[in-house]
């Protein structure tokens, strides 16, 4: 007997009920979600000291969910987390804001689709936004980023100001992520997850492109089948998944970081 021949548009739709029937995710609060974002960046080697920040809209216009200054990665739970005005002052929770937290708020204002910031100077990334190079997408794994990664090829200092904040979003502009250089980078998404799978993979895209230049010259990839990739790789329940995944390492290590104060 024949196998059935289907042309591929009609493999992604049945992938994408069956991913919608069969991936189930916990309904985690925004403050829950974000905690273990930052457990799993963590995790994954994102930490630097107290540099980096990841950040998520209020349930009111013009508030946010961020990380007490002071406090790293690896010791945030959903009970210490801050509530903050569109000004960086403290609606709820007990600490200060980082103040280049200032630069998301650009972001947010420039992009109202967004919901999610995720910022951090993880190991590759920062090395390779030091010499001067562009994200390269010419991997299956790194193809989320196709033709949506911006590239800001200019440091404009530390972002406790609204100059850098301004640079940064027109920077960004339509894309999903940004390197920034001699600096790190930057996922602006519409969900926590996606921005953390980014942050995650883009992390891995900088250390395979590291590790391709010293071998030889990186082959391009047709464009047409890195951008398939792309929307498969960003497929929402995928994202969900894969968020979920990671998540479930975290939770094993330490249950609490999603037990939220009464």
């Amino acid at each position: 007997m024949e196998p059935t021949v289907r042309e591929k548009a009609e493999y992604h739709e049945i992938t994408t009920l069956r991913m919608n029937r069969h991936f189930v995710t916990p309904d985690w609060s925004v403050r829950q979600k974000l905690a273990l974002a930052c457990r799993i960046l963590a995790a994954d080697g994102h930490d630097s000291g107290l540099a980096g920040q990841l950040t998520a809209r209020g349930k009111e216009p013009g508030t946010y969910y961020m990380l007490q200054f002071g406090l790293g990665l690896e010791e945030i739970t959903a009970n210490n987390l801050l509530l903050v005005d569109d000004d960086l002052n403290v609606l709820e929770g007990e600490g200060m804001p980082n103040p280049s937290n200032r630069f998301h708020l650009w972001i947010y204002r420039a992009k109202p689709e967004v919901r999610s910031i995720v910022h951090t100077h993880a190991p590759y990334v920062s090395a390779l936004s030091m010499i001067g190079v562009p994200l390269a997408v010419a991997h299956m794994d790194t193809s989320l980023f196709h033709d949506d990664c911006a590239w800001l090829p200019e440091w404009p200092g530390t972002p406790i100001g609204d100059e850098e904040g301004r640079i940064i979003s027109e920077a960004i502009g339509d894309k999903g992520s940004i390197l920034l250089a001699h600096h790190g980078q930057l996922a602006a998404c519409s969900t926590i997850e996606e921005a953390t799978v980014r942050g995650i993979f883009i992390e891995r895209a900088a250390r395979i492109q590291l590790m391709a230049m010293g071998a030889g010259t990186i082959q391009q990839v047709d464009p047409a089948l890195a951008q398939e990739a792309h929307d498969y790789r960003l497929k929402e329940r995928a994202i969900a998944a894969t968020f979920f995944y990671y998540a479930r390492r975290v939770l094993r290590d330490d249950p609490s970081v999603t037990d939220e104060a009464a």
